[in-house]
């Protein structure tokens, strides 16, 4: 394809800088709009300059991966309320015993998890839970988190649902889900194995300063899962846990009552208050929302009554109660806080109901993955399971759509239409007709260009616009060859594109979301680094990589 004329060309090369630069900077200082914002910018940019017309953008929106995209977000919400993750988080600590037999199976419980409910997913669920662990049981909590965001990477790679290029690649090339999977699975496991094995001996003796007992026994381990792993909901919608008052909030509302007990004349009083109401609030944003409602509220009825509340001691009680049954005790202090108690407070039941509730979910959920293996259409498929969910939760279904992420929908929106305007710039036309000879995929030299290509353009300009803008070319010059030499490109491109984001913290969403998880966690935070992760992410990348390229099959 010949460039296009130098005025379409530059604007067109402007409007995708801007996209760039919001995507994987959305901080910036000079526009810090986000990422969907930065991709509608570009989106319409692309079609103000006319690089594309109106129509053309239409075109260029991608239904069935958007449609794949939102069945396994729904899908994944009520896998999370069947319990799905706490079982994960149980199986992490049972029977484990030591710091490095809990690295290697959080290596196969991310990688498994994440191939079957997405990457992301599998960080914001497992990430407090593993500092959990750590903090327990006195272990460093650097080399866990490390493996849980690496393994989530690799895993990703084996399936279509696994991570979003995937999901691209899956239906842009019409390869089948069993395809997909038995092309890149011994890629996977071995790639597990040895991404486990290169953490054991960049932390071997980190993890050897610990004696070798059991991590948690199973009655532990309950404890652990119901409290630190059921209660962080996965929210796909923020992509973060629920958030509670804020410190300014707490602290308005302390000095209000502060202030009420000062004027009568105590200030011993008025200072115990201010360190109760602060000891709460930390207790409050380490703890969860059932502990909220049956510890907080009365308790904080109580002491916020005191000798010079607004309670009578008679009142006390029946006011705690009231207040904890409504869920709005804390809307006294502060109108805008909503905890979703009302919302999402389920209706108790015998406990056969929950276990049929809960086998329903996995028997549909069972039902669309073997839908997907016998290449029923994919995103169709995952449309039905969710709308199959939706109808046997008999309710209304406005709580789980929420926790749909339409805003991670509306930037591939726009992530389509200004990659494809970029692409009639001709540019990345230009750049491939020059590669092409050199990345043939046919030979083992040309397969190494081709994956220091994709490993490159991953990092710098992300791995789905990588995808969008590389797929199509790669395959045609790979189908040239044979039909099997051009689903070999495929599963390269997905594998080596998956396997980028391990090279550096700003590589995939996934690396990003255990990095901050970790850091705003209030009773367990700690801060991965950048050069911390680019240590252990450069050499790890690389190996795997190019051992991966050795076993990639067509089937």
């Amino acid at each position: 394809m010949a460039l296009a004329p130098t005025v379409k060309v530059v604007l067109g090369c402007v409007a995708f800088g801007i996209f760039w630069v919001l995507a994987v900077f959305p901080a910036v200082p000079f526009l810090p709009i986000g990422r969907t914002a930065g991709s509608l910018l570009g989106a319409m940019l692309m079609v103000m300059f006319r690089v594309i017309s109106p129509d053309e953008a239409y075109a260029a929106i991608d239904l069935p991966i958007l449609g794949l995209l939102f069945g396994t977000m729904v899908v994944s919400v009520f896998l999370e309320r069947a319990d799905m993750f706490k079982h994960l988080g149980k199986l992490l600590s049972w029977k484990s015993r030591g710091g490095k037999d809990l690295l290697v199976r959080i290596c196969l419980i991310s990688a498994i998890s994440s191939a079957l409910f997405t990457n992301d997913t599998c960080c914001v669920v497992l990430t407090e839970f593993i500092l959990k662990i750590a903090r327990q049981n006195n272990l460093p909590p650097q080399p866990f988190l490390l493996a849980l965001a690496s393994s989530a990477n690799i895993g990703s790679s084996t399936t279509p649902i696994g991570n979003p290029q995937n999901l691209v690649i899956a239906v842009k090339s019409n390869i089948s889900f069993g395809k997909f999977l038995l092309g890149i699975l011994p890629a996977m496991l071995v790639g597990i194995f040895v991404n486990a094995g290169i953490l054991l001996m960049y932390y071997w003796k980190l993890l050897s300063n610990e004696k070798d007992v059991e991590v948690a026994d199973a009655a532990a381990a309950d404890v652990i899962a119901e409290k630190d792993v059921t209660l962080h909901r996965f929210h796909p919608a923020t992509m973060s846990h629920v958030t509670l008052m804020s410190s300014q909030d707490w602290s308005s509302a302390a000095d209000s009552i502060v202030l009420c007990s000062s004027t009568n004349g105590d200030l011993g009083h008025a200072e115990t208050l201010r360190n109760r109401i602060a000891w709460r609030e930390a207790d409050m944003l380490s703890g969860s929302s059932g502990k909220v409602e049956s510890t907080l509220a009365p308790n904080a009825a109580k002491e916020l009554a005191g000798d010079h509340g607004v309670f009578t001691r008679k009142e006390e009680d029946q006011s705690a109660r009231k207040y904890a049954r409504s869920g709005s005790w804390m809307k006294g202090m502060n109108d805008g806080f909503s905890f979703h108690l009302s919302e999402e407070k389920e209706v108790p039941m015998e406990r056969w109901k929950v276990l049929l509730w809960n086998g329903c979910v996995y028997f549909v959920t069972i039902g669309m993955l073997v839908s997907l293996l016998m290449g029923v259409n994919m995103s169709w498929s995952a449309i039905t399971a969710a709308l199959a969910l939706i109808v046997l939760d008999f309710k209304d279904a406005r709580p789980c759509l929420e926790k749909v992420s339409y805003s991670l929908l509306i930037f591939f929106c726009g992530m389509f239409i200004t990659v494809d305007g970029f692409n009639k710039t001709g540019i990345p036309s230009a750049l491939w007709d020059f590669m092409e000879p050199y990345a043939r995929i046919d030979s083992a030299t040309g397969t190494a260009v081709l994956a220091v290509v994709i490993l490159f353009l991953s990092n710098v300009a992300s791995n789905v616009p990588t995808v969008l803008l590389l797929g199509a070319r790669v395959a045609a010059s790979a189908a040239e060859i044979s039909p099997a030499e051009e689903t070999k490109a495929w599963l390269v491109l997905a594998w080596v594109s998956t396997v980028a984001g391990n090279l550096s913290l700003l590589g995939s969403a996934a690396n990003l979301i255990v990095c901050e998880q970790a850091r705003r966690s209030q009773s367990f935070g700690y801060n991965l680094s950048f050069l911390t992760h680019l240590r252990f992410g450069f050499p790890t990348t690389i190996i795997i990589t190019a051992i991966g390229l050795l076993l990639i099959r067509n089937y």
